[in-house]
């Protein structure tokens, strides 16, 4: 049976992808309508059949996933990457996060009755996997006691962007987490969710320094100099 690959994918295509109902014989016979005018009245519909308001939680929460993944594709179109073997390392470990985030998005826009038509879902190892990875790339980093502020190279400024994107699909998530009628989140997702941004700060951190380039300290009050009287 073909593996069916979800990289490079929207959101909405994800769901025809994820889906056992809809899965094509063969990822190469598949043909994807852009336009259906189904949504034109502000509904969308759900894995399992039902349709809701395009600003409901629950297409929020997945909507900020789609937005983060579209900034990561925007730092993988940096040409840093080719300058280190660890940065070369980073953008494959980028681009299957990417495709992670879509299963995550599809899982979200999927209603009660549509759970068991997924083919993939958030799983455990992903998290440890992460972890594993965050682990390893700060033994190459020297520790820090202060905040830092987001810049340095470019590639690190569209991560720290990337983690605060990440940070705010996460807010979404645990909105509609609680929501009254919807049924909890799996711990898996939320705690994938609550990793990234982790993971894209360290990310942040591993570019400038692989690109040679010192992180941006944020500097208290009281290691400011004194102005010069005028």
């Amino acid at each position: 049976m073909p593996v069916l690959s979800t990289e490079g994918l929207s959101v909405k295509q994800t769901l025809i992808i994820v889906s056992k109902k809809r899965a094509p014989a063969a990822f190469g016979g598949l043909s994807l309508k852009i336009y259906t005018r189904k949504g034109d009245q502000g509904e969308t519909g759900l894995i399992g059949g039902f349709r809701v308001a395009k600003d409901s939680p629950r297409v929020r929460a997945y909507g900020d996933f789609d937005e983060l993944n579209a900034v990561l594709g925007l730092a993988l179109a940096e040409e840093g990457y080719l300058a280190t073997e660890r940065l070369r390392d980073l953008r494959e470990r980028l681009i299957r996060i990417q495709g992670e985030l879509l299963v995550l998005g599809a899982e979200l826009a999927t209603s009660n009755g549509g759970r068991e038509q997924l083919l993939e879902r958030i799983e455990r190892k992903f998290i440890l996997r992460l972890e594993s990875e965050i682990d390893r790339m700060e033994q190459w980093l020297s520790t820090i006691s202060d905040f830092i502020i987001p810049g340095g190279t470019r590639i690190a400024a569209l991560f720290h962007l990337a983690r605060t994107v990440a940070r705010r699909a996460e807010r979404e998530l645990v909105a509609l987490h609680h929501v009254p009628g919807e049924p909890p989140l799996r711990p898996e997702v939320l705690e994938y969710a609550n990793r990234l941004s982790d993971y894209l700060f360290v990310c942040a951190r591993l570019a400038n320094h692989e690109l040679k380039v010192q992180d941006l300290l944020w500097l208290k009050r009281r290691d400011l100099p004194e102005p010069a009287d005028l």
